[in-house]
């Protein structure tokens, strides 16, 4: 912060807490008391530009050198409907599929080759349960985590959970894709008996079971590595992460990652100061190599991870000069992330859904979970009855 300051004697840089949580973000955002500079999921992008709940510092933005070097799956989530780009994105990802090394090895699978369809996904998750006693796959249920995962598996097997024509959104849950993603974690509970005991896992307590071995494979964004090294101790040794396996045409990955916005309301002395902020604190190390090494550096000198794979923010030509200034200071088992280091540039990567993302993702919480509790679940119907509840709430604009 001071190094900023010095190389801009007349910004004042001010701290305030802050961390986005969905439950409070939207009165922080109604009462004004958000900092002037704050960052959102991929999934609040759009409605704020489109609300006009963000400054729009479309025209300080493309001042920027980089502009023009944007990874166009990410920057899409930062634009206006007319195509402008009122916020900056700092980082993305990629759904991947974790798994726990040492318990493929202890069910006498092979680490090295994780599964590459689903066919083979339920083969190694029974086998884990079977031969080891923990969980061989699980998958989170609770806080909107649910209907992410749902929706991630959807994606796989080609499907949309929304069709948005001009101002109209349409719900497309009830569909085969989603049937078939249903299917999968139906007969994982039920035929295979390999999903443990805990069907109300969030985001934190997967992470937390998978750190102490307690589940073999799960589904979580592809940098999650970080929060398991920084947040729950895992031991390296047993991390493993590969792509999704895609099935069907249109399949993909679904991706995500995090904007950088400034609040509303404030003044071009503010905006300009921000930007120059973001610019500095989040973007030129992804772009420049004397800050890009600095990063690494530090990040090192803080016993962080350096070389978790990640969806780049800028183009491809950008990320490899990255990796290749950086590449002394990696710390993490890349040979452990090959398959999804390989795999990932092969992957179209799927923005999350654009109406109503956080909200969607809630309505379709309790469908995953009366398919892990309820044996006799009626697929098709729990989908037909959450359309028209997703439908109902694209239709209200609230």
């Amino acid at each position: 912060m001071k190094a900023f300051e010095k190389l801009n004697p007349n910004i004042t840089v001010k701290t305030q807490p802050y961390d986005w949580v969905a439950t409070t973000f939207t009165a922080q955002l109604a009462g004004g008391t958000l900092p002037d500079v704050f960052t959102v999921p991929f999934t609040d992008g759009t409605s704020l530009i489109n609300q006009g709940q963000v400054a729009d510092i479309s025209s300080l933005i493309s001042k920027l050198p980089y502009v023009d070097k944007f990874n166009p799956a990410v920057i899409s989530n930062a634009k206006s409907s007319s195509g402008k780009i009122e916020g900056l994105p700092i980082s993305a990802y990629g759904q991947a599929l974790y798994y726990n090394r040492q318990l493929f090895t202890q069910a006498g699978l092979n680490p090295d080759k994780p599964p590459t369809t689903w066919s083979e996904l339920q083969t190694d998750a029974k086998a884990i349960a079977e031969k080891t006693g923990q969980a061989g796959f699980s998958t989170m249920t609770q806080e909107n985590t649910g209907g992410w995962s749902l929706v991630t598996l959807a994606y796989a097997f080609g499907g949309r959970a929304e069709k948005v024509d001009g101002k109209k959104a349409t719900a497309t849950v009830d569909t085969k894709p989603f049937q078939k993603a249903l299917q999968v974690l139906h007969d994982l509970r039920w035929n295979d008996n390999a999903m443990g005991a805990d069907f109300l896992y969030n985001w934190n307590s997967i992470n937390q079971d998978f750190a102490a071995g307690k589940v073999g494979m799960y589904i979580s964004g592809g940098g999650n590595y970080t929060s398991l090294v920084q947040q729950n101790a895992i031991d390296p040794k047993i991390v493993g992460e590969t792509v999704i396996p895609l099935d069907g045409k249109n399949s993909g990955a679904l991706g995500g990652g995090t904007i950088a916005f400034v609040r509303a309301k404030t003044s071009s002395a503010v905006q300009d100061a921000a930007v120059k902020w973001i610019d500095y604190y989040y973007m030129q190390q992804q772009y420049d190599k004397t800050a890009s090494v600095s990063a690494a550096k530090l990040a090192i000198a803080s016993n962080q991870p350096v070389g978790v794979p990640q969806v780049p923010v800028f183009d491809k030509a950008t990320y490899d000069k990255t990796l290749e200034w950086t590449k002394k200071y990696v710390n993490v088992p890349l040979n452990q992330f090959a398959p999804y280091a390989k795999g990932e540039f092969k992957q179209q990567i799927i923005p999350e859904p654009a109406q109503q993302t956080q909200a969607l993702y809630g309505k379709l919480d309790p469908v995953v979970q009366a398919v892990l509790t309820n044996k006799n679940a009626d697929i098709p119907t729990l989908l037909s009855q959450a359309n028209t509840t997703i439908q109902s709430l694209l239709d209200s604009g609230n």
